[in-house]
């Protein structure tokens, strides 16, 4: 577990060196008193760890710009991979306070180490209102363009991106998707899911295959699901839909809970020993929002469904 005596801790991404696990992790002091109040002051800290459980923190990783920029009021979450040249390379969320509200877009970092982050200047992508929902748009309370998810499939970079359509009445939460063939040009194109099939938003998203089969994790409360999920039971948490490939297509109307509110940002993990794990982050408890990393959590797939083996982590 990880948990900072003075901090909340929420939002995390992992890097492999084969050694150590590398956890990048958003905090921010609980000096706010409001955890509400934490995204806008969140920074990326950094801890290690050899078996997802005992972690020690190390040097933070990246902290917002100076203003003007695009992460000038926070840098949000992100993901890393290791390109050709052995340079780490992380994608981030920068977000930035507008007067009519909070605009998100994807900046990258590099590194030799895992340890000091060099940022380029200014996002490499940004929401393109081809395909996607503006804040000039007014209908959600943020332009909301983050938590870029990157992997490697037949040669090419891919870039997930949680976003909103820019049609439906309901229900706009969708996959954006970008390409690439070097990690620095990126080119967005239309959405890899399909608007109306029950989420606002689907945050955090992760493409995870294990013995032949794949699947979407995402991440959604109650707050952002559609009346029809909630009608159905759903109470918002770690999301996992079924997939046919890492490029989809991804089944959300199949889509169905890993963990209620308690847990959130889960990551599918294979630990040191081959098994399978869910790391997350503890969200809901009795006296509100909780704010560290769990133990992993022991996963178990049947006929392509996964479970968590012990479902409440409290």
């Amino acid at each position: 577990m990880l948990r900072l005596p003075d901090s909340w801790v929420w939002d995390f991404w992992l890097a492999d060196d084969g050694e150590r696990f590398h956890l990048f992790f958003l905090y921010a002091s609980r000096a706010l008193h409001d955890p509400q109040a934490r995204h806008n002051r969140a920074s990326v800290g950094h801890a290690v760890s050899v078996d997802l459980v005992g972690w020690e923190r190390v040097t933070d990783a990246l902290v917002r710009s100076d203003a003007p920029a695009f992460d000038d009021m926070a840098t949000w979450t992100g993901s890393v991979v290791r390109d050709d040249d052995g340079t780490w390379v992380m994608f981030y969320t920068g977000a930035t306070l507008t007067p009519a509200g909070n605009v998100q877009a994807i900046g990258r970092a590099t590194s030799s180490d895992l340890v000091t982050w060099t940022k380029d200047p200014g996002p490499v992508l940004e929401a393109d209102p081809r395909w996607y929902e503006l804040l000039a748009d007014g209908r959600w309370h943020d332009q909301a363009f983050r938590d870029p998810w990157v992997f490697r499939h037949d040669g090419r970079w891919h870039m997930l991106v949680t976003a909103r359509a820019n049609h439906g009445t309901s229900g706009r939460g969708v996959v954006a998707h970008a390409e690439s063939t070097d990690l620095r040009r990126w080119e967005l194109t239309a959405p890899w899911s399909e608007p109306g099939l029950g989420f606002e938003q689907l945050e955090v998203v992760q493409t995870f295959e294990r013995d032949g089969r794949h699947w979407l994790v995402f991440n959604c409360l109650a707050a952002e699901l559609t009346p029809a999920r909630r009608d159905a039971g759903a109470t918002g948490g770690v999301w996992v839909a079924p997939a046919a490939s890492p490029v989809g297509p991804y089944d959300l109307a199949a889509a169905y809970q890993l963990t209620g509110p308690e847990a959130y940002v889960g990551k599918l993990v294979v630990d040191r020993s081959g098994g399978l794990v869910l790391l997350a982050f503890a969200n809901e408890g009795p006296d509100g929002f909780v704010g560290e990393i769990l133990d992993p959590l022991p996963v178990v797939e049947l006929d392509g469904r996964l479970s968590v083996v012990r479902a409440n982590p409290a």
